[in-house]
């Protein structure tokens, strides 16, 4: 009986890569895979780089959220968060031009030139609160979820604007993502009750 072939570098990519979808040059050298070559698959056209050590097969279907999966993978402390965790979830039609990421007070603040990023530093009880994990091209993607999601709107209003933050608790309390009681435990985990709770009775008895 013949002996089994090793697996090759190249290999070792193509199934990481399979398997993950994005991929960054950190994982695949975890893997065994060398820079050389990951850089000789891509000067043949087996593989895609997205950004700065960042990469994708070249088929991989096209995921219109895939923005937020490659911030995530730069970014693999942070949490998809504001006004691009409302426009995942459906609650705007307000198409943010950077990615709205959340890092930890302390965490290293990520020097990234594709996808733009805007980065808020949220406090560590907050970074872990809420967090859903969603399939975007192909890899987990954090996402804060609805409630948590209005509440920080509400803490950040001052930075994302005022409008888009009862604009996206209409549309929760309207679409019946969440409901009135999650969002106003999430309002009081985040400090931001006494300001939310009259947008959120007037909003409620209008329903």
């Amino acid at each position: 009986m013949p002996l089994a072939v090793p697996s090759t570098q190249r290999d070792q990519a193509l199934a990481l890569l399979r398997r993950r979808g994005l991929t960054r040059l950190a994982e695949l050298r975890s893997a065994g895979v060398t820079g050389t070559t990951v850089s000789r698959m891509e000067r043949a056209g087996e593989v895609v780089r997205l950004a700065r050590g960042l990469y994708q097969l070249p088929d991989a279907a096209l995921d219109p959220q895939q923005s937020l999966a490659e911030a995530s993978r730069l970014v693999p402390k942070g949490v998809i968060c504001l006004v691009s965790a409302l426009a995942f979830h459906g609650l705007t039609d307000q198409i943010p031009p950077k990615v709205w990421i959340a890092i930890g007070r302390k965490d290293w603040r990520p020097r990234v030139s594709y996808p733009p990023l805007r980065v808020a530093r949220f406090p560590d009880d907050q970074l872990r609160r809420g967090v859903e994990h969603k399939k975007i091209a192909g890899a987990s993607v954090p996402v804060f979820g609805i409630a948590k999601t209005v509440a920080d709107l509400f803490r950040y209003r001052r930075t994302v604007g005022e409008l888009i933050a009862v604009e996206g608790l209409r549309q929760a309390l309207r679409q019946r993502r969440a409901t009135p009681a999650q969002i106003a435990r999430e309002a009081q985990a985040a400090g931001v009750w006494r300001t939310m709770q009259p947008y959120l009775m007037a909003l409620t008895n209008d329903a």
